[in-house]
């Protein structure tokens, strides 16, 4: 039996799947985080997710060591410090070795051309079309960039608060959610928290959802800024499809992360993203492992519908 390999490397996880050549799920494995694999101490944790994860999966599908037909692997951060090391310690006939963005897309059309927009702590758009090309926009990081992202809401509300205790700014609920949820005594104290190690920036993104609540308890403050984000991600997509795409064409546009939990947010998205005629926006249909498998069976030169899948 010829066996073939999705694997989703990010942040937090590690997911594995591997496929027989109907397209049916025969092994899942999952391990913790494998990104930064350059840094002290990642490339250990980086052999230990990936090796952990195909094994496990491998072990579900109840064989042995294998050599997969075709391999696709999505790392977060991209593949430039890890395709050498993957290759180690993977065997493959095939690899395709791509960022996490690119599986995301795959897994979210079914393997379809399209335009993804991620959201989660930072923020990216990325599209393929029907000729295999590529585009993206955003994902600068938090200094640069990542508007509309968890971290840059959260920012954005706390920038709110701080301007109405200097005396410059309207009032909001942002001020007791953040220092309740915090336990700092006022903005500034906030203020200086965040920029200490106790608090780095995925802990400080955690508190978007306390911008959702307030949205949604009618604040204008909160409303304005989750608008304004759905405002940033959609001009991404908008970039994107403009390079990829003819105005004529019929584009599905899709979305991930956990930005788009926020249901203010989900529905500006939505009308910006449809305002452009042909857009066509899409929920995710697979998550991204599902996306590296289509991935493996495309570089295959294979053409499946998953089956059994639930990712």
């Amino acid at each position: 039996m010829k066996v073939f390999l999705g694997l989703d490397g990010g942040q937090s996880s590690t997911t594995a799947l591997i496929g027989d050549e109907d397209g049916r799920i025969v092994g899942v494995g999952h391990a913790g985080p494998c990104n930064h694999a350059g840094s002290q101490g990642g490339h250990a944790r980086f052999v230990s997710a990936v090796g952990e994860s195909v094994r496990s999966a491998l072990e579900h599908a109840g064989l042995n060591d294998t050599t997969f037909e075709a391999s696709c692997f999505g790392f977060s951060g991209g593949p430039s410090d890890k395709e050498v090391i993957t290759r180690g310690l993977i065997k493959a006939l095939n690899y395709f070795i791509t960022h996490d963005a690119w599986i995301a897309l795959a897994g979210a059309t079914a393997g379809e051309p399209g335009v993804i927009a991620i959201a989660g702590t930072g923020s990216i758009a990325f599209g393929r079309n029907v000729d295999n090309r590529s585009a993206r926009a955003g994902g600068w990081g938090y200094t640069f960039g990542d508007e509309g992202g968890a971290f840059d809401i959260v920012r954005q509300g706390l920038r709110a608060v701080l301007r109405h205790e200097e005396g410059w700014g309207p009032p909001t609920l942002l001020r007791g959610l953040l220092l309740s949820a915090s336990g700092a005594s006022d903005a500034n104290d906030l203020l200086h928290r965040f920029y200490t190690d106790e608090f780095p920036r995925t802990r400080v993104a955690a508190f978007s959802p306390l911008i959702d609540q307030a949205a949604a308890s009618g604040d204008l403050i909160a409303q304005d800024i989750l608008k304004t984000a759905a405002q940033a991600i959609a001009t991404f997509v908008t970039a994107v499809r403009g390079q990829l795409f003819l105005p004529s064409e019929v584009v599905p546009v899709s979305y991930a992360g956990g930005v788009f939990r926020s249901a203010v947010l989900k529905e500006r998205f939505r009308v910006l993203v449809e305002l452009q005629e042909n857009n066509r926006l899409v929920a995710p249909r697979y998550g991204p492992a599902a996306g590296a498998l289509l991935e493996a069976y495309r570089v295959a030169g294979l053409a499946c519908t998953l089956k059994n899948v639930g990712d």
